[in-house]
């Protein structure tokens, strides 16, 4: 029971804490899941992101929904996954019951203008912790410009640059 119960709080303080989505909670997912609880190393952290970026949804529900199945089969899966998804789902209760106050207050646009550079932040610390574990050889940086010139320039889905670059790693490995 009791790994129950930790799995839900920890990922609902993820889901309540973070703003800007999946990605801006891969920093906070990496320090309780490795750090505080030790469910799961550094490799297999990244390849839970791998797992989760693949799989349609939200990365951050994926993830969670990963990382409960690794601790606790099933129910370890449902529990993480209700305490992630639990804080936004109340959040935006709250908000539609209140929603004309709040979208003219200076106070909400003062909040939201000191979020939105965290949550560019969070996501660069993401992408270094990753890139660092991740972009390890030249094969590796080769894959990751390739996607990203596909991505920007090319301005190709996510989804067929993925298969690319899967197609890559097995061909350059």
């Amino acid at each position: 029971m009791a790994v129950f119960v930790k799995l839900f709080f920890t990922f609902f303080k993820i889901g309540a804490f973070t703003f800007g989505g999946g990605y801006a909670m891969l920093p906070l997912i990496q320090v309780e899941v490795i750090d505080t609880h030790g469910w799961l190393a550094l490799n297999e952290f990244i390849e839970v992101i791998a797992i989760a970026e693949m799989t349609p949804g939200p990365v951050a529900i994926n993830a969670a929904t990963f990382i409960g199945y690794r601790t606790a089969v099933f129910f370890g899966a449902l529990v993480a996954t209700l305490g992630v998804v639990l804080p936004s789902f109340l959040i935006i209760l709250i908000i539609v019951r209140l929603f004309t106050g709040l979208t003219k207050s200076p106070w909400t646009k003062g909040i939201f203008t000191g979020i939105k550079p965290a949550v560019i932040g969070l996501i660069g610390l993401a992408l270094w912790r990753v890139g660092s574990v991740t972009l390890t050889d030249y094969k590796a940086v080769l894959i990751f410009l390739g996607a990203l010139v596909l991505l920007l320039k090319g301005r190709l889905h996510p989804i067929p640059v993925l298969i690319l670059a899967g197609l890559s790693g097995l061909l350059l490995t």
